[in-house]
């Protein structure tokens, strides 16, 4: 922008009208789900869809649900100060749906089971499990009251974002949930093409942006530079974004009771693969609007120079901008942000219902009668959203929302990735490893990342990119605006610089190994979990085609050994 920067109007009524539609649409879904589903009152029907879900909307679902407002707001913002590196994570999503597809959903759906967490027992014991679930549940509450601070208005925010997703959750179960998804998605899509589309004619054309992203050093992607204290380079992306996305996917329960609540194994592996086109076309969406608003705002950053508080506020900022002239069209992006965060929510929500109602209700009342377990699953809905928009102002303090949101994502998931894991990867693990290995990477995950928010990385590691303010005017002055000399750094401790500085996206993958290493050694201390010819649990149980290569055990193994002669052990 040349000159200073104008006033950006707010909403007019226009704007809130087509906001307003978004959630009128959302919950006019819950009612029509609970209206047809009226005479199918099983909790099976209300969770997990009666398992007769189709490909189509389930991988709608999962594309929407894992890209939130994080993704709208953060990522072009991330693209805006850093850099188009980001795209690289399309290599780290390939991999974790390569992994999902072909290692954790065939051993999830072939179980039977509602609850990934009930693999676990089914693995171990109940101890194992019921860790696992409390955990789960933790980091669940905490990813939602993140998600819902979308940067506009917070606690308007807050409470339409958990009033809509606890009403059509409550009302229309995983059904609801999944074809809302399918809408919110299409909303996305629409709400960035109109942004890039405008911000581009705005700024030139898209040669004018290219040329632009390429004088400001915004288009150095590949950095193969291995420092792990490197915020983002090829190997933190690539690798780190592998271990952070598979603890999401590959093992989470929200997208696990997608997967099963297809109508074969073949319809949930179609799903993935096509979630992975959508998450593709997101990502790229997402990286050119950082692009577009770079170009926008080369001469007159206006975080910088003091016209919004925090960078994940660039992005609504722009919009209100680019837009100011045309009333709606700014609902229309606001409805893209909260479709990201509703599909998200409303995900999560449903996932808590199930784990608490499969891996605690029904192990304390395993003789509820189906309509009991029915009402009980909605109240649990009910519970869920209220707690967590309770709870979802603290979000406001966690800064940048990307990094917040993956390191979150890191710490717990990663843990939790290696617990699975050990059990489906390796038949020697038993449960006293097990456990102790899931404290072992939750221990060395969090010591990482809160140590990385009390001590953030020096600018040496993080590196962000030039932004100017050469054309800024503060608004109703002619002075330009002056440089701040810098004040002297703070005394830091010696591990400030080494073990809290390492790339948020290692996160998950210290967690994981961490979890795999004291798992596989306390096995072995403890004894294995096997005999000398055969693993001690049934094909179901693990991936078969993985040990007859790895271990050299014959695949009849797994189909031979009875239940009742596992070892107490494991």
């Amino acid at each position: 922008v040349e000159g200073s920067v104008k006033k950006i109007n707010k909403f007019v009524v226009w704007d809130y009208v087509v906001f307003a539609l978004l959630f009128l649409v959302c919950a006019s879904i819950g009612v029509f789900f609970a209206i047809k589903g009226r005479k199918k009152k099983t909790s099976k029907e209300f969770l997990v869809g009666g398992k007769q879900m189709s490909y189509g909307p389930i991988a709608f679902s999962l594309t929407s649900s894992f890209m939130s407002a994080v993704t709208v707001l953060g990522t072009p913002s991330e693209v805006y100060r850093y850099g188009a590196a980001f795209v690289l994570f399309f290599l780290s999503y390939t991999i974790v749906i390569i992994f999902t597809a072909e290692l954790f959903l065939p051993v999830f759906y072939q179980s039977g089971i509602t609850s990934t967490y009930e693999y676990l027992e089914l693995r171990f014991n109940k101890i194992v499990r019921l860790a696992a679930t409390l955990i789960y549940i933790l980091q669940t509450v905490r990813r939602y009251c993140l998600l819902v601070f979308t940067g506009f208005d917070l606690w308007g925010s807050v409470v339409a974002t958990g009033i809509v997703c606890t009403f059509y959750c409550t009302l229309g179960g995983l059904k609801a949930v999944v074809w809302t998804d399918a809408f919110q998605m299409v909303v996305m899509v629409a709400g960035f093409v109109t942004v890039l589309i405008r911000g581009t004619i705005l700024s030139g054309g898209s040669t004018k942006v290219w040329e632009d992203a390429y004088e400001g050093s915004r288009l150095s992607i590949f950095d193969f530079d291995v420092d792990p204290l490197r915020r983002h380079t090829f190997w933190t992306i690539v690798v780190g974004g592998a271990f952070t996305w598979l603890g999401l996917y590959g093992v989470n329960q929200s997208t696990i009771q997608r997967c099963i609540s297809c109508k074969s194994e073949k319809h949930a592996k179609i799903a993935l693969y096509l979630n992975l086109l959508g998450l593709w076309i997101v990502l790229v969406c997402a990286v050119f609007c950082g692009l577009v608003m770079y170009s926008h705002y080369k001469n007159c950053d206006p975080w910088t120079a003091g016209f919004i508080s925090a960078p994940d506020q660039l992005m609504p900022y722009f919009v209100m901008d680019i837009f100011s002239s045309m009333p709606g069209v700014p609902g229309l992006f606001v409805a893209c942000a909260f479709s990201g965060t509703l599909s998200t929510v409303a995900a999560s929500i449903n996932a808590l219902a199930t784990v608490t109602f499969e891996d605690l209700v029904k192990q304390c009342l395993p003789n509820l009668s189906e309509k009991k377990s029915t009402w009980i699953s909605k109240g649990l809905c009910i519970l869920y959203g209220a707690l967590c928009t309770s709870m979802a102002a603290a979000a406001s303090l966690m800064g940048g929302i990307v990094q917040a949101a993956l390191s979150i994502h890191g710490m717990c998931g990663g843990p939790m990735l290696g617990l699975f894991t050990l059990g489906i990867i390796f038949p020697c693990v038993n449960w006293k490893g097990a456990i102790v290995g899931l404290l072992t990477g939750i221990t060395l995950a969090f010591w990482a990342g809160i140590g990385s928010f009390i001590y953030p990385a020096p600018a040496t590691k993080t590196l962000p990119l030039e932004l100017s303010t050469l054309n800024c005017t503060v608004a109703n002055t002619t002075s330009l605006l002056t440089t701040v000399a810098p004040t002297a750094a703070a005394s830091r401790p010696l591990l400030a610089d080494t073990w809290y500085s390492l790339s948020y996206l290692y996160f998950s993958a210290i967690g994981c190994l961490g979890c795999a290493i004291a798992g596989l050694l306390i096995s072995f201390l403890t004894g294995w979990c096997f005999t000398k010819t055969k693993p001690c649990y049934k094909r179901t149980h693990s991936h078969p085609a993985f040990y007859s290569r790895t271990f050299n055990f014959p695949i009849s193994s797994f189909q031979a050994l009875p239940e009742e002669k596992t070892s107490p052990q494991c």
